[in-house]
């Protein structure tokens, strides 16, 4: 396959000597951040001692003089059961085993990460014609970038693990290599290391390279010859005793075992039964895999097509670790969606997918359970058997059904004009894509908040700073209203139930509302409030304040969280969930008047925007009530969410100028989605859409 960036030349797409320089420039910073999170993985492994480092790798001495019982004089590969590789990779990577320590660390660190990059060049030259010119400069760094930080990457680079390498030269054999019979030794040689990858064999015989998937099947059968020859005891042991190494190098129901067994393993299936179901899973993802494949490949998607197959083999294989599933970040190379707003869904859930914890991507719930220890596992089975890629005949491969935009506004200052980027989107946002961004938005958000300052004393000393500027001011009612509700019972259970139901549920209604309603002013609320809480975040950092339920000596009594123990250093059972100091600003205040401002400007009846006024009303009661919040903090929640607001218009000018569609769900876009956008949408609209949709610079 030619060069990428030579077709984006031919296709038209290479724009002008400013476009150039500017794509240019761009190319050379992303490189530079693929090189420093390059240097940072590296670091992060050189910190580890030496021996500590080689503790993992467990290759004992060094390759035995004669071919007796396995290991000889080096000792058993699987001794310890903590070397998960072949016997073949075994025997190539013995003889390193007896370089020193600082050396071998530093050479295996380095070689890793240089098969990434390379992986990275490699893949973006793999990518189907036509390739536009700006996605020919920028996907190799770009995909580098994101292999150096993905889960993959980070793991592949402890000792012994090889993962890197057989993604590497199955790319090589398919995209670089010249002829059959080289391109299918490759093949075998990484079979050999790594044998769920035989699969690719077929792959070659269904697409016509018959020559090279016999030479793969025949590289194959030699190295696991030589290696039996070799080891006998030690092959015994993988392929045998192990069913091609299961249970070493890890327990095959753990977490890295992202493969069908050892989900199947985590759902407590065990005996015959696991072993049927898990042969039918698996010979299901192979033939679905497989014939997707060989689609892709004729249709002229070879990178899809190559990613499919090695996301489908480490499914399926016994064990498949984490480090084996870099396939899955390489599936990115397919398009998925009509629309130009869906594009972006599929490369966003796989690279949230590889770079991320599960628990960041799933709340901590015993019923999401199943799907949040196999995120990896589901996502490499829906790339091989799920994803509905777009095959390039279609019409929407180019020419994606444009987005709606609103009128531009003008800047409200001179000096801060609009950001280009930030337009008046009036279509309704992709589902999918805005639940994984809430949910990993508010994951992030509860990690840096807990992570902020939580020194007692300090917060202890700016709570009393608060109080004194309260009395100062005299808005210090908080221990009258705090008193007068404890000797109200029905009271303190309203303001109890209020302040520990409403503040989740009003502002997911409302954006539930918005989203189905009135998408335009969705993206509008949804991005004062993503604002706003940003905001917060730094402001609990800055300035870690005590709720008066913590200040000691003062009275206040807890009527949500029962009484807490100050004499004890933790603080009583409310400080192992969440930071406690964590008070200014008001979040829950903020949240509450955000709901209200919403709800009061756009609201079509009266009596809804009384409800709306009243909700923050109420709120600042009950976060008063409950000793939960000083008035300052609700004051800094209202300073917050009222930025959030004026950084919305500086950014994107007024409200007005998003009302664009309908308030019935927009029937037109799917009716536009049933034609290629060149037959439906104006010049204009479609020229304003390129350069979101994903196909075009």
């Amino acid at each position: 396959m030619a060069n990428a960036a030579e077709h984006g030349t031919a296709n038209g797409h290479a724009g002008g000597i400013g476009d150039g320089s500017r794509l240019g420039a761009a190319r050379l910073l992303l490189w530079a951040l693929a090189g420093a999170l390059a240097v940072r993985q590296a670091a992060a492994v050189l910190r580890v001692p030496p021996a500590e480092w080689l503790g993992g790798f467990d290759l004992p001495g060094s390759l035995p003089a004669s071919g007796g019982a396995g290991g000889g004089a080096g000792g058993s590969l699987y001794a310890s059961g903590q070397f998960a590789g072949t016997p073949f990779a075994g025997l190539v990577l013995r003889p390193i085993a007896g370089l020193a320590a600082p050396s071998l660390e530093v050479t295996w660190t380095c070689v890793t990460l240089l098969c990434v990059a390379a992986i990275g060049l490699v893949a973006a030259r793999g990518l189907p014609d036509p390739v536009p010119r700006r996605t020919a400069l920028l996907a190799a760094p770009v995909l580098t970038a994101l292999m150096m930080v993905s889960l993959p990457v980070r793991e592949a680079a402890a000792p012994g693990r090889t993962a890197v390498v057989p993604v590497l030269l199955l790319l090589l054999a398919v995209f670089r290599v010249p002829g059959d019979r080289p391109a299918g030794l490759l093949v075998g040689l990484v079979a050999a290391l790594q044998p769920a990858l035989l699969l690719f064999a077929p792959l070659l015989w269904l697409t016509g390279r018959r020559p090279a998937a016999q030479t793969a099947a025949v590289t194959f059968a030699a190295a696991t010859a030589l290696s039996w020859a070799a080891l006998p005891r030690d092959s015994w042991t993988y392929w045998v005793r192990h069913l091609a190494g299961t249970g070493l190098g890890g327990a095959p129901d753990g977490l890295a075992n992202q493969s069908v067994h050892g989900a199947l393993l985590r759902l407590g299936l065990t005996g015959p039964a696991e072993v049927l179901l898990y042969a039918a899973l698996a010979g299901a993802v192979v033939w679905f895999g497989l014939r997707r494949a060989v689609r892709y490949a004729r249709d002229g998607q070879l990178l899809l097509a190559v990613a499919v197959t090695g996301c489908a083999a480490v499914a399926v294989s016994p064990t498949g670790w984490r480090h084996q599933l870099l396939w899955v970040l390489l599936a990115v190379a397919g398009k998925v969606g009509r629309r130009a707003a869906d594009r972006r869904v599929w490369p966003v859930a796989v690279v949230l997918a590889v770079t991320l914890p599960s628990a960041v991507l799933l709340p901590n719930l015993a019923a999401l359970a199943p799907v949040r220890d196999n995120v990896l596992l589901l996502v490499a089975v829906a790339a091989a058997c799920a994803v509905p890629f777009l095959p390039r005949s279609s019409p929407y491969w180019r020419d994606p059904v444009p987005t709606d935009y609103g009128r531009p506004a003008a800047a409200r200052w001179s000096r801060v004009p609009l950001l280009p980027f930030w337009r008046r989107v009036l279509s309704r946002p992709n589902l999918l894509l805005e639940l994984l961004l809430i949910r990993v938005g508010y994951s992030l958000y509860s990690h840096i908040r807990a992570a902020a300052p939580t020194s007692r004393s300090l917060a202890e000393g700016n709570g009393g700073q608060i109080l004194g500027i309260e009395r100062v001011l005299g808005i210090d009612i908080e221990h009258a209203v705090n008193r007068a509700v404890v000797d109200t019972p029905w009271l303190e259970a309203f303001f109890n139930f209020y302040y520990t139901s409403f503040h989740f549920v009003v502002p997911l209604t409302i954006l539930a509302v918005l989203y189905w309603r009135r998408p335009g002013d969705y993206r509008w609320a949804r991005a004062s409030l993503g604002l706003a809480t940003v905001l917060a975040l730094v402001g609990f950092w800055l300035y870690p304040l005590a709720p008066p339920r913590l200040m000691p000596g003062l009275g206040f009594v807890d009527t949500v969280h029962g009484p807490q123990d100050l004499a004890n250093p933790s603080y009583g059972a409310m400080t192992a969930i969440s930071n406690q100091y964590a008070a200014m600003p008001s979040l829950h205040f903020g949240w509450s008047l955000w709901c209200g401002i919403v709800i009061v400007v756009l609201a079509p009846k009266g009596w809804q925007k009384l409800l709306g006024a009243l909700h923050p009303l109420i709120t600042v009661c009950a976060i008063v009530a409950t000793a939960n919040h000083w008035v300052l903090d609700a004051v800094g929640g209202a300073v917050v969410v009222t930025a959030g607001f004026g950084l919305v218009h500086v950014l994107s000018g007024p409200r007005g100028l998003h009302l664009g569609l309908p308030a019935q769900p927009d029937g037109d876009a799917a009716d536009r989605a049933t034609a290629p956008a060149s037959a439906t949408a104006p010049a204009s609209a479609t020229a304003a859409a390129e350069p979101v949709a994903g196909s075009r610079p």
